[in-house]
Order: structure tokens, then sequence, then C-alpha cells
């Protein structure tokens, strides 16, 4: 049986991800009781947009396995982040990889003029 559309694109989006390779940035990440230890992730402009609808919907563990190496899950779920801390997180995920979070440019003015004649 030959091979869907949405099964081309997946194996697609999948030989890519191996081609980017194991680009991952280490970063701390802060546990409740304050113990910080290292975990690698990838960097933000690597993060799926499913990782981002789960941080958007505040469900970190989908976000953190999303985003973290496999052998950093666990470091994760015994750390337990506070939201403050999963925020600061993120912040060093986008320093580390030189992007920013939520940093866009201001609005142009139109080069039409408004005013009616």
């Amino acid at each position: 049986m030959p091979a869907t559309k949405a099964q081309l694109d997946a194996a697609r989006a999948q030989e890519l991800e191996a081609d980017l390779g194991d680009d991952y940035v280490t970063v701390p990440l802060a546990g409740y009781d304050g113990v910080t230890k290292d975990v690698r992730t990838l960097p933000v402009g690597r993060w799926r947009a499913s990782a981002l609808r789960a941080l958007n919907r505040s469900d970190f563990d989908g976000f953190f396995e999303a985003v973290l190496h496999e052998d950093d899950f666990e470091i994760y779920e015994d750390l337990d982040p506070t939201a403050e801390g999963v925020l600061h997180f993120a912040e060093a995920v986008a320093q580390a990889g030189g992007d920013d979070l939520g940093k866009s440019s201001p609005r142009r003015p139109s080069s039409r003029s408004t005013r009616k004649r």
C-alpha cells in the first residue's frame, strides 16, 4: 500500500531532525527546593509547535518531554520545578541559543497616508 502524504511528511520531518544532529544546549534547571542541575535541551529555534502548545497549557511534563534530551527527563521529574523555575529555564535556553523569547519588533508606521482627501 502506498504511503500517504501525512506519512511522507512525517518521514521527511524525522529525516530533517536526524540531519540536524545532537545540537543540544546545556542550561540549569532549578527544582522547587532550590537544588539546581544542568540539563540538555533543544535550542529554542528547534522547539516544535506541539512543545510550545504544551508550555502554553502549563503541561510542563509534555513540554519537557518534547524539549529535553531523553536522558535528562528524569532529572526534570526529580527536580519538580515551579512555574517560576520553568520561566527561568526557558529564558536560559533562549540566552544560550542566542534567541529572544517573546521579543518582537515594534510595529512600523504605515507607508500609506491614512488621511482622507
